[in-house]
């Protein structure tokens, strides 16, 4: 099972990222508890696959973050812990 890739984004994925912490209003709160369960090195499906977390869904495919959605939208993929 594949890791998150934390360096070397392709660039428009990155700015898709900002764009979607900025457009949803997402919390520094809500960034560093995905921060610390990143410093966990999760294993995460090779498919599409989704993290809760209290404030956000992260929301991913492989070993890229594609984007941040709100809580009450509709994740695809393989829920991981």
């Amino acid at each position: 099972m594949p890791k998150i890739r934390r360096q070397n984004l392709p660039p428009i994925l990155l700015d898709h990222l900002v764009d979607r912490i900025r457009s949803r209003e997402i919390a520094a709160e809500e960034l560093g508890r995905f921060a610390d369960w990143l410093d966990t090195e999760p294993d995460v499906p090779a498919g599409k696959w989704f993290k809760r977390f209290p404030g956000m869904i992260v929301c991913g495919e492989a070993d890229l973050v594609k984007t941040f959605l709100r809580p009450g939208q509709v994740a695809i993929g393989n829920e991981v812990q």
